[in-house]
């Protein structure tokens, strides 16, 4: 019997995956389907139910349950459930498509048939709605709002039958994992408590000393990096594989750290988007999750510890999956080391700060990086990543909110 936690609302993992005949069979079906295109996000979520992560649900959402996640962050069957997984479409699109027809979902950009779907419901939001209470803002600025408010008019919901992965698990061989092949390494490890450490950066020093702290109070740390799409500025996932593969190589004991990847496009959407971190990593086999400062936060929409305080405010037993909370981090000079603000008692002139964004600021300008702030050797592919940028792939890195302190 395993030892690790339970699949989210669900005595096992739900995978929508099809395989071998039956896949085959779907497949060749699909063609003669009406199609249906989806966006990047709608497609990272596809693949996440195919694989299992969103374990228990068995498609999109429909308008109850839309509507109990947006303000209840719960299912209408009462499972929690904190961001809404949706489809959409447009109204010429959706008007053509009759309640219990099926339909194809298609990759808007590699024009791959991704599932099928039954059309249970068709329905139309309030996105405003949606964008208050999940990002707490609808400023189209912030990145999440202006996904949802662009989304087509009308939300189609239904079961699905997913038939591919896209190109993860060629284009991320040996770094993407589904749900089933983390936890059966966790088992092969003799692993029951894993923390998984989130991210869409390249890990600087504060980040090591994160996934450090973890390895202390479990048996292992999966570094789990964000494979989706991101906003522009940021460092593709290969990059920041290959860094991260390079850090656990020079900086962490052997067989205590691993790392993989996930589907999903960044929502942006701080507190809750913390929250599904938990819930899809408990699908993932992971007892905690890493959080940090302003965690899945963007800008300064959020405060910097909101992400732990949300972890609070839910229901308890809402998630197996616990935070393991850490305070700003940074390096102190007369610590001489790494050190948070529940340990060093030592002044902010004394501190050297350290983020994701001021590092991606540093090496797309050309500027000197301390060796207090990141690993020469993860920084030595950083800086051959920039180099090889042309002019019009190059993108100002503006520092604001918390990561500019």
């Amino acid at each position: 019997m395993s030892r690790l936690v339970r699949p989210h609302g669900s005595a096992a993992l739900k995978p929508l995956l099809l395989s071998g005949a039956a896949a085959a069979a779907e497949k060749e079906r699909a063609k003669s389907l009406p199609s249906l295109p989806m966006s990047s996000r709608e497609t990272g979520d596809v693949i996440m139910l195919g694989i299992g992560g969103f374990t228990p649900l068995d498609g999109f959402m429909n308008q109850a349950d839309w509507r109990g996640v947006c303000d209840d962050m719960r299912l209408s069957n009462g499972v929690f459930w904190p961001i809404p997984i949706t489809l959409s479409a447009d109204e010429g699109a959706a008007a053509k498509l009759a309640i219990g027809s099926e339909v194809a979902l298609v990759d808007s950009e590699s024009r791959e048939i991704m599932a099928t779907m039954t059309v249970a419901e068709k329905y139309t939001i309030d996105k405003a709605h949606e964008c208050q209470t999940v990002f707490k803002t609808t400023d189209l600025a912030h990145p999440g709002v202006k996904m949802v408010m662009e989304q087509k008019a009308v939300n189609i919901a239904g079961p699905v039958k997913v038939l591919s992965q896209g190109d993860f698990p060629t284009k991320y061989a040996g770094t993407y994992m589904t749900p089933a092949e983390t936890r059966a390494l966790f088992e092969s490890k003799g692993w029951s408590t894993v923390a998984a450490f989130q991210t869409r950066n390249p890990m600087h020093r504060s980040h090591e000393y994160l996934a450090k702290i973890a390895v202390e109070i479990c048996d292992g740390v999966m570094i789990h990096s964000l494979l989706g799409k991101l906003k522009p500025g940021d460092i593709p996932a290969e990059v920041r594989s290959k860094a991260i593969a390079k850090l656990i190589e020079v900086a962490f004991v052997k067989d205590t750290v691993i790392q993989s990847g996930y589907p999903l496009d960044m929502r942006y959407a701080g507190p809750r988007e913390a929250l599904l971190h938990a819930l899809f990593r408990q699908n993932y086999g992971c007892s905690h999750l890493i959080v940090g400062r302003d965690h899945a936060g963007v800008g300064d929409y959020y405060g910097p510890f909101d992400a732990h305080k949300i972890f609070d405010e839910i229901p308890a037993g809402a998630l197996e999956t616990k935070p393991l909370k850490i305070d700003w981090t940074f390096w102190c000079y007369k610590c001489g080391g790494m050190a948070s603000t529940r340990t060093c008692p030592h002044n902010e002139k004394d501190r050297l700060l350290l983020s994701g964004t001021k590092l991606r600021k540093a090496l797309s300008e050309g500027q000197d990086v301390p060796a207090e702030f990141s690993r020469p050797e993860v920084l030595a592919i950083l800086r051959d990543y920039y180099a090889n940028l042309k002019d019009d792939e190059k993108v100002e890195v503006k520092l604001s909110g918390h990561s500019a302190k």
